[in-house]
């Protein structure tokens, strides 16, 4: 991605940024590839649990950008990203905007039963009130989430990022088809097939109730003696997966390849990927991955420039859309 600096309006004074304590190799990149250092703070956890921050220096007037994932232990990083924000918004910042590059609750989208919260909405307000311009982040499990903030946002896509890993490596596929964990993530799908000029074939399968587990039922389309990669936006307890990289086999599949986006990895993914039939897992860096839960075979792609050319753009005014010929 090219690192392009053609003006700077300082329209809200110079980039501040900060990091939370969820991704800091990450923010330390994106600090990196901009060339602007992190900024102080103590982030403090008391013996009561209560968290407490203290900038380092005053932001005041400046343009920052706040770098936290709120990935587990979620709760708490999404508490620190609160008190981080207000702490800046009581600091007189010029413009407070949040990177989020995974946005938790997002599952909890609308009220698909009775008596059940909308728990998306509810973080998008936590952000707002506690003092935050703008957000920043990356493949929303549903599109309509960006519907609720009243503020405005970019909401970016690894697609990109992933789908070049596999056009790189496409002489080494055979017959290769891109397969959807599941009918949901259809359309996504799509995209990525047809950026790779491959064929589709999707997972069928069904939800009981509250089950966070998932029953395998088919694959429609074809998927005999060709490599398949199977994609989904991100990857949790890996049932939904590895139930997906048993039933493609099943029906012939060659090698297997998964590429996701937000490896949440949550307890019993590690287990289940271990012992599961893949050649390859290919992911990203929104969320940190401990060295105990890497993977054979694991690439794990950073989305550093991606994001650091949007906080520059958007520093700077210009088209985000631009860079995605949008």
């Amino acid at each position: 991605m090219k690192h392009e600096s053609n003006r700077r309006t300082h329209i809200y004074g110079e980039i501040h940024l900060l990091a939370g304590s969820s991704c800091p190799m990450l923010a330390q990149e994106i600090s990196d590839y901009l060339g602007v250092p992190l900024s102080g703070r103590d982030l403090i956890k008391f013996p009561n649990e209560n968290q407490f921050c203290r900038l380092h220096a005053s932001a005041r007037g400046q343009d920052v950008y706040v770098i936290q994932s709120t990935s587990s232990p979620v709760n708490d990083n999404l508490m620190e990203l609160l008190i981080m924000l207000n702490t800046l918004r009581l600091d007189s910042v010029g413009r407070l905007t949040s990177v989020i590059p995974y946005l938790c609750y997002s599952r909890s989208d609308k009220k698909d039963q009775p008596r059940v919260p909308i728990a998306a909405k509810l973080v998008a307000d936590m952000l707002e009130v506690a003092g935050t311009d703008r957000y920043m982040t990356l493949d929303l499990h549903a599109g309509q989430i960006q519907g609720f903030f009243s503020i405005p946002g970019d909401v970016l896509t690894a697609f990109h990022i992933l789908s070049a890993h596999f056009h790189d490596m496409r002489s080494d596929l055979k017959d290769p088809v891109v397969v959807t964990a599941d009918l949901g993530f259809a359309k996504k799908g799509r995209n990525f097939a047809a950026k790779l000029d491959m064929p589709i074939a999707f997972i069928e399968k069904r939800r009981k109730g509250n089950d966070p587990g998932t029953e395998a039922i088919g694959v429609i389309g074809d998927v005999k003696d060709r490599d398949v990669i199977i994609v989904d936006d991100e990857v949790d307890t890996a049932g939904s997966v590895t139930k997906a990289i048993d039933i493609v086999k099943k029906h012939g599949a060659r090698d297997v390849h998964l590429s996701f986006v937000h490896a949440v990895l949550s307890d019993p993914a590690f287990d289940r990927l271990s012992k599961a039939d893949y050649k390859s897992i290919v992911t990203t860096n929104t969320i940190y991955i401990p060295p105990e839960k890497m993977l054979p075979n694991m690439h794990i792609l950073s989305i550093a420039p991606l994001l650091a050319e949007v906080i520059l753009r958007a520093h700077e005014g210009r088209s985000v859309g631009e860079m995605f010929n949008e």
